[in-house]
C-alpha cells in the first residue's frame, strides 16, 4: 500500500489494529503519522532499541487511565528480528506472539511498527523482505511502503507545496532548490516553508533568496559553470567562475562537479544515449539518480563533445585536481586555464 492509499483509507474508515511502515522516505511517513495522530486521541512512542516486542504487546493489552484510544508507535521495528538467521525457533515464537495478539487486538489500540533502517534497493532489499516476512501477520493490506521520491515526483511535490504555501517559484529556482536538497522530500518541505515565511506571496523567489536561506543553494553558480562548460559557452563559464571567486567559493568543489558532469557524459556517450528520457532510464538502471535538469546537462555535454574529447576532458580534470592538491597558489588561474581548454 502506498502512503496515498493509506491516507485515503484512513479518511474513510477507522484505522486497523496494526500497521507496518517500511522504507526510509521520511516526509510521507511524517504526513501519515500526523494524520493517524489526528484521528486517534492518545499517542505513545516506543523504541525497540530500548524495549522489547513482548513489552510493547503487554502495553497494548493494558487499558489506559487517560484515553480509550491510543496509537503505539514502535520505532526500530527491525530490531525485533533475531540477529541470526539460524534462530528459527526464536523467530517463530516471537511471530506467534504477535499473531496471537492480532487475533484479538485491544479495541482502540493502533500499533504502528516503523522500519526505516532499510531501503527497497541494493543490499537492504533482502533485509527489508525479511522484516516484512517477520511481520507478515499484519497483512499486506496494512503494510505501507515509503519509497524515495523519483525526480519527477519530487518536482511535482515541490510545485504542490509551493502552491499550498502561496509561493511563486520559477522553473530555474525550482531546479536549483531540488538540486540543493538532493531531492530529499523532508528538506524540500522545510525549505519551502522557510521561503514562504521570508519571501511571502507578494513577489517571486529569486536566486539571491535561495543563496541566503537554503543550504547548498550557493552551488547554483557552480551548476551554471558546469552547464556552460558542457555547452562550450566560454563567456558564460568565465562569468560564472568570476562570481565564484568574488563570493569566495571553494574552487575544488566546482572542479568536483565538473568531473562528475564529464564522467556521466562519457558514460552516456558510450551507451549511445541520445535524449533526456534515455539518459534518465540508463542512469537509473545503473543506480544513479538523475533529475531531468541534470539529464539535460549531461545530454548537452555528450552532444557537444566527441568521445575522444570527453575522455581528454576527464584527463584534464584529473590533472587540474592534482594541481590543486599540490598546492598551486592561484586557484583562479588554474580554473581559468581549464575552462579555456574545455571550451576551445
Amino acid at each position: 500500500m502506498t502512503p496515498e492509499q493509506f491516507l485515503a483509507k484512513l479518511g474513510k474508515a477507522p484505522p486497523a489494529a496494526a500497521y507496518l511502515f517500511l522504507g526510509q522516505e521520511g516526509h510521507q511517513r511524517r504526513v501519515c503519522r500526523e494524520a493517524l495522530a489526528a484521528r486517534v486521541e492518545g499517542f505513545t512512542h516506543v523504541d525497540l532499541d530500548e524495549s522489547t516486542l513482548s513489552a510493547v504487546l503487554d502495553d497494548a493489552r493494558s487499558l489506559s487511565l487517560f484515553s480509550t484510544e491510543r496509537v503505539i508507535w514502535v520505532a526500530s521495528a527491525e530490531l525485533a528480528l533475531p540477529r541470526r538467521m539460524t534462530a528459527g525457533e526464536e523467530e517463530a515464537g516471537e511471530e506467534s506472539e504477535l499473531a496471537a495478539y492480532l487475533k484479538s487486538p485491544t479495541p482502540g489500540i493502533v500499533l504502528v511498527f516503523e522500519c526505516s533502517r532499510y531501503d527497497f534497493t541494493g543490499d537492504d532489499k533482502a533485509k527489508l523482505e525479511r522484516v516484512e516476512k517477520y511481520f507478515s501477520g499484519i497483512g499486506a493490506a496494512a503494510t505501507v511502503e515509503f519509497k524515495h521520491f523519483t525526480p519527477e515526483s519530487s518536482r511535482h511535490l515541490a510545485q504542490d507545496l509551493a502552491r499550498q504555501a502561496g509561493l511563486k517559484l520559477g522553473g530555474a529556482e525550482l531546479a536549483t532548490l531540488l538540486d540543493a536538497v538532493a531531492g530529499d522530500a523532508g528538506r524540500l518541505a522545510s525549505e519551502i516553508e522557510k521561503l514562504a515565511l521570508f519571501v511571502g506571496a507578494e513577489r517571486a523567489v529569486t536566486m539571491d533568496d535561495l543563496r541566503l536561506l537554503v543550504p547548498n543553494a550557493a552551488q547554483a553558480t557552480i551548476f551554471a559553470l558546469v552547464n556552460a562548460v558542457g555547452k562550450r559557452d566560454r563567456k558564460t563559464a568565465l562569468r560564472a567562475l568570476d562570481i565564484l571567486v568574488r563570493d569566495g567559493e571553494y574552487l575544488p568543489l566546482a572542479l568536483t562537479f565538473l568531473g562528475t558532469q564529464f564522467r556521466l557524459a562519457l558514460a552516456a556517450k558510450e551507451a549511445r544515449v541520445n535524449n533526456v528520457q534515455q539518459a534518465q532510464t540508463f542512469f537509473q538502471r545503473i543506480g544513479v539518480r538523475m533529475w531531468r535538469d541534470r539529464a539535460e546537462q549531461v545530454v548537452a555535454t555528450a552532444g557537444a563533445f566527441p568521445r575522444e574529447g570527453l575522455a581528454r576532458a576527464v584527463e584534464m580534470l584529473y590533472e587540474t585536481d592534482k594541481k590543486f592538491r599540490e598546492g598551486y597558489k592561484d586557484d583562479r588561474l588554474v580554473m581559468e586555464l581549464l575552462v579555456l581548454a574545455l571550451t576551445a
